[in-house]
């Protein structure tokens, strides 16, 4: 399926003087959280712009720039690149990309596809030496170093494996959710601890995140802000799908968590009371 460009035209281009595309970059926006609103920043008289931008609505991509013009927004390298702005943040970590943001990391891949079979490029990965050299490929806006302005996007977190790969495989489709998947559980622990799991993006993994009595902060995160810092809990063996999970403390004050998987089988892990060691994974005997 081919990606829905929504056409927000910026008025911050120019011509590539005849140079060939060789680059594919991927950049954060580090502000705008839409397609739209970043779409307004580039209408503005502010020197920059980009081909196209993402965000977490599906299989979307906004277009401010046509492809055969030169986009202006890694200095040096913008007569050889198209370029993509995704509505996010460098110093997010690759929880916070894999678990929330998905839509956003599929249609970069999508985008990555699209770029890549229209310009004959291949999809692969380049590091600094050869996007700032003669390389073909896609890299982020950190490996175009100074002569690309200097930045440090997409970040030390951006999960560049899982992006590539969807991109060669063309980005494909999530499999919907079926009707009656728990994705999300909470429960508090005998101090009180506030716990939150939630299953990952492929039902392959669960992460969980914690608030201590009479705090604002997520497991460490910056206080106010929504669930973050989320860790990996557990994984379901492998071949398996998740298809819900549970949690619930006993009256002795022992935690137990549950996840059942796609063919019924139930896994747990419990944790004493007062303690911080969780048992590891095992399965649940049949009755």
């Amino acid at each position: 399926m081919s990606l829905k460009r929504v056409w927000i035209p910026s008025p911050n281009y120019s011509s590539r003087g005849g140079s060939s595309v060789r680059l594919i970059v991927v950049h954060t926006a580090e502000g705008a959280r839409t397609i739209e609103s970043l779409g307004s920043f580039f209408q503005g008289d502010v020197g920059a712009s980009s081909h196209t931008g993402a965000d977490d609505k599906t299989n979307t991509v906004g277009e401010y720039v046509k492809r055969g013009n030169k986009a202006w927004t890694q200095s040096e390298f913008n007569p050889v690149a198209v370029s993509i702005e995704l509505c996010g943040f460098a110093s997010w970590s690759t929880n916070e990309w894999r678990n929330n943001h998905d839509n956003m990391l599929r249609n970069c891949a999508a985008w990555i596809a699209e770029e890549a079979s229209y310009y004959g490029i291949p999809i692969k990965r380049l590091n600094s030496s050869e996007a700032q050299g003669s390389g073909r490929g896609v890299c982020g806006h950190n490996e175009l170093g100074a002569r690309g302005g200097g930045h440090w996007d997409p970040g030390g977190g951006f999960p560049w494996d899982y992006v590539i790969d969807l991109a060669k495989g063309g980005a494909p489709t999530p499999e919907p959710e079926e009707e009656g998947y728990q994705m999300i559980a909470s429960e508090r622990a005998a101090d009180g601890t506030l716990h939150v799991w939630n299953v990952g993006p492929q039902r392959e993994s669960v992460y969980l995140t914690f608030q201590k009595p009479n705090s604002n902060s997520w497991h460490g995160g910056e206080p106010g802000k929504a669930i973050a810092n989320s860790f990996k809990f557990c994984d379901a063996p492998k071949g398996r799908k998740i298809r819900g999970i549970a949690a619930a403390v006993a009256a002795n004050g022992n935690f137990h968590f549950f996840m059942t998987l796609d063919n019924a089988d139930v896994m747990y892990r419990w944790q004493g009371k007062n303690s911080t060691d969780w048992s590891d994974l095992g399965m649940l005997d049949p009755w």
